[in-house]
């Protein structure tokens, strides 16, 4: 379970192949997965290694937000 982070992805990215298969080449650190279906899940032995590059975020502006567990 993630300490730091949780991705939130919004519904509509999954229809959206493309951005899907982009938020995978993106991260940095391998947050995202693409399912069987074509559409995109977080990987959460991983989140904890986010960078906090906003890449993810940029691709998908409003639909992946990065939310952070701590204060600071």
């Amino acid at each position: 379970m993630a300490m730091f982070i949780r991705v939130d992805i919004d519904d509509s990215v999954q229809q959206d192949e493309a951005l899907c298969k982009r938020l995978v080449e993106v991260c940095p650190v391998d947050i995202f997965e693409l399912k069987d279906d074509g559409g995109v899940a977080t990987v959460e032995a991983n989140l904890d290694e986010c960078t906090l590059c906003d890449l993810c975020t940029i691709e998908a502006p409003d639909r992946v937000q990065v939310i952070k567990l701590y204060r600071g």
